[in-house]
């Protein structure tokens, strides 16, 4: 029985970390179109998830997704106006509003994948301690039962 809940929440995981690298990109897309980030449209084309690796219980999980580097810049709010290293004075009222299709919900998704893996992997290992106690306890019961027969 242990097994197949370790195989359920093995399954779980592999469900729950493919459906994040495909949502964030929607999500992202989504961001970018309602809050008119589109400009040429190349950041909107830009946005891809780039590779998922994990290890084979998915127990560790290497994400990557991909846009250009200017949509950070939309993001924040900044931009060529803004000179590297500026204390905020521009000397003149900056243009740019922050526009923010990223930040916001990628920090908040990788905070639920955090609570997610965190609940998950505590079951899986609860099951893990739960069965190798069952089974000592089982054997050295046996082992008791059977020197007292001689």
């Amino acid at each position: 029985m242990a097994t197949n809940n370790q195989n359920r929440r093995f399954e779980e995981r592999k469900a729950y970390v493919e459906a994040f690298n495909s949502t964030m990109i929607k999500i992202w897309k989504e961001r970018i179109a309602m809050l008119n980030v589109i400009d040429t449209g190349r950041l909107l084309r830009s946005v891809v998830a780039v590779s998922m690796t994990a290890d084979a219980k998915y127990t560790s999980v290497s994400l990557s997704q991909s846009f250009r580097a200017y949509g950070l810049f939309v993001d924040y709010g900044v931009g060529s106006n803004t000179p590297r290293g500026n204390s905020g004075d521009l000397g003149h009222d900056n243009k740019r509003r922050r526009k923010r299709w990223f930040s916001r919900k990628y920090y908040a998704s990788v905070m639920n994948i955090r609570e997610f893996y965190a609940d998950n992997l505590g079951k899986n290992l609860a099951d893990t301690v739960s069965n190798a106690l069952s089974h000592g306890a089982a054997r050295q019961f046996a082992l008791k039962v059977d020197k007292e027969a001689f």
